[in-house]
């Protein structure tokens, strides 16, 4: 599992506009890059604030992205907004413990 830090950390592995993790990640910082954000196993974080996202499982304080790309779960505790979100799976849930889930918001509304 890779774990950052802090928003250096995070900086330092953005290549060409995409953060791209193999595996699980946990982000022990809020963070927010202009790029986005690709990881083959599961998101687990404070706030995140990213372009797209896609991975396995999101489990995140506050999510703001532009599109997102799941497998079987995403939610946020407090809150959730978004441009769009696919789960891949047949039966994928996503949700927000706190309040709803925002989407069709442009990225300058947010």
């Amino acid at each position: 599992m890779k774990i950052y830090h802090t928003q250096a950390e995070i900086d330092a592995d953005v290549k060409y506009g995409v953060l791209q993790i193999k595996g699980d990640v946990k982000f022990e910082c809020s963070f927010k890059i202009e790029a986005d954000l690709e990881v083959s196993g599961n998101i687990n974080a404070q706030n995140i604030t990213a372009h797209d996202i896609n991975a396995w499982d999101i489990d995140a304080q506050n999510i703001t992205a532009h599109d997102i790309s799941f497998y079987a779960v995403a939610f946020a505790h407090v809150s959730f907004t978004c441009h769009t979100i696919v789960g891949r799976r047949e039966n994928s849930k996503y949700f927000c413990l706190d309040s709803e889930v925002k989407t069709g918001v442009a990225k300058e509304e947010k």
